[in-house]
């Protein structure tokens, strides 16, 4: 309930979560049928980085700020992987530079189509005024006061049968590992075909591999990990490191992470040990 994201917009650990979140969707626009966006945690959407909050950290500027910064030196296969990311950043932003960041909501906005839904739960009382005032007026979009663990359970499966639940918990309590396994888990037996992408901060190794361990316990299969980190990982520090865990993935996201992530780990280093990872954890 504390966590304001504002103050961490645009980081690396955004910068992998939204090509991840805008790979898959652009993957589903490959059928004509409708799909739906389920965003638990869904923040207010769209942030000022000139903000007071966002220049008091200034994380931005070591994650979607270096990638503008030297985009230029991509190779195309990269390029093409970060287009569909980019393409909301550069709608947002027609000066050039990136004043504006898009969150999660605002890419999955941009890159609907008429026919696509979106259902976007957040429980910070602030948080969420400001994300009804962006999303409200928009008939593709639901916006809902509701715990993310809650929302698992009341708005799955979707009657539009494909799509895909985006969940990025703050990791401010400590048993939030334990959290997100068990919701993944009650969301998955309610739809066990959609995609379900899972976002969280590399700073406890054991506790990434327990999650892991009870998805695959759980008769979850399927499952592919993407890892990014800009330099070593150590728990007092600011977060170097991310990685996200994808149910029931598009086939094409393990050629498509494997092509830009060396490229983002060399252009996003901060320090020694930088690295990249993608894998199947959990074989279908």
């Amino acid at each position: 309930m504390n966590y304001r994201h504002i103050y961490h917009a645009g980081n690396i650990g955004d910068v992998l979560k939204h090509i991840v979140l805008a790979n898959i969707l652009k993957y589903l626009q490959k059928k004509d049928g409708a799909y739906r966006v389920l965003d638990t945690h869904a923040g207010i959407g769209l942030y000022d980085l000139t903000s007071e909050e966002a220049q008091k950290t200034g994380e931005w500027q070591q994650g979607v700020g270096k990638v503008l910064e030297n985009l230029g030196n991509a190779p195309d296969p990269v390029k093409e992987v970060l287009a569909p990311w980019l393409e909301t950043v550069e709608n947002l932003n027609p000066g050039g530079g990136v004043q504006f960041y898009p969150g999660s909501p605002e890419i999955a906005c941009m890159l609907a189509r008429k026919q696509d839904r979106l259902t976007l739960t957040e429980l910070h009382p602030e948080d969420f005024e400001e994300l009804k005032n962006n999303y409200g007026g928009d008939k593709k979009v639901k916006v809902i006061a509701l715990d993310a663990w809650l929302a698992l359970g009341s708005f799955l499966p979707p009657k539009e049968r494909r799509g895909v639940v985006l969940i990025d918990p703050a990791f401010e309590v400590e048993d939030e590992f334990a959290r997100v396994a068990d919701g993944v888990i009650r969301g998955w037996k309610r739809w066990p075909t959609g995609t379900f992408a899972i976002w969280y901060p590399v700073k406890n190794f054991s506790a990434v591999r327990q999650l892991i361990a009870t998805l695959d316990e759980a008769g979850i299969r399927n499952t592919m990990k993407i890892e990014l980190s800009a330099g070593k990982v150590s728990k007092d520090a600011p977060m170097k490191a991310s990685g996200m865990l994808v149910i029931n993935p598009p086939w094409t996201l393990t050629k498509d992470m494997n092509a830009a992530l060396p490229w983002l780990c060399k252009t996003l280093t901060q320090g020694i040990n930088p690295s990249w990872n993608v894998e199947q954890v959990i074989p279908e």
